[in-house]
């Protein structure tokens, strides 16, 4: 009978630490992810011939201004979206063959775009891309690091649904604004004025904004060694408990 009972209290606990686990890694790992993110947007766009590997929907903003101004066609550009698209399907794929869920298929998919930035870095380092930013060399170090980022995008939905967007800083910023104004107005308000979101939206603007600072900064002196810092910070990212 106790054997039983142990047994029952066990099932009960492991629930209670996944979730457990699960709220820690909500909390934790959106502002470094975020930091990632704009480092890897930004040292690709500067790097790698202006393509956003975060930002997807940039690139046709990119591609269309070069359109009217007659600037020639940038295949990545064009290419980055249907990429995208693939990678996250892909990271469904994996989930789904996977069968975890929770922190764990966190754990999983931060390994896997852990793997594509250092895909990213290594590629780098040995072809130097950044020589040539149009030609197939940058193409194919582009496309590597737009799918580390989808795997990124496909994080925060199958595994911490609850997590605003790390890498789409649009969203983040009007709830900063909005709530801000929400707390300063005297009368009634609009909305529900949440400090806890405006905590997290806050975070993660800052984060991203740093990550493209230390960026700048890592182009200006490591030029395609600048992957190595956002590389690190996924695999530090992994071992978030």
């Amino acid at each position: 009978m106790s054997t039983l009972a142990r047994g029952s209290a066990a099932l009960q606990a492991q629930p209670a630490d996944e979730s457990g686990e699960l709220s820690r890694l909500e909390a934790r790992l959106p502002p470094l992810l975020s930091v990632i993110a704009g480092m890897v947007d930004l040292t690709g766009f500067f790097t790698l011939g202006h393509v956003f590997p975060a930002h997807v929907t940039g690139n046709l903003v990119v591609a269309a201004a070069d359109a009217v101004h007659g600037g020639p066609f940038h295949l990545a550009q064009a290419l980055a979206i249907p990429v995208f698209i693939l990678a996250v399907a892909a990271a469904w794929l994996v989930a789904r063959a996977s069968s975890l869920h929770g922190a764990a298929l966190a754990r999983l998919l931060l390994i896997i775009q852990f793997l594509l930035l250092a895909a990213v870095l290594v590629f780098s380092v040995t072809t130097a891309p950044s020589a040539n930013p149009h030609g197939l060399m940058a193409g194919i170090a582009v496309m590597i690091a737009v799918c580390a980022m989808a795997f990124q995008y496909a994080l925060m939905r199958l595994a911490l649904p609850k997590v605003v967007s790390t890498a789409v800083m649009t969203g983040n910023l009007t709830n900063t604004v909005l709530s801000l104004m929400e707390m300063l107005s005297p009368q009634q308000h609009l909305m529900t004025v949440d400090r806890g979101r405006l905590k997290r939206s806050l975070r993660l603007l800052i984060g991203f904004l740093v990550g493209c600072l230390v960026a700048a900064v890592a182009i200006s002196i490591l030029r395609d060694w600048a992957w190595s810092i956002p590389t690190v910070l996924a695999a530090v990212a992994i071992a978030v408990r």
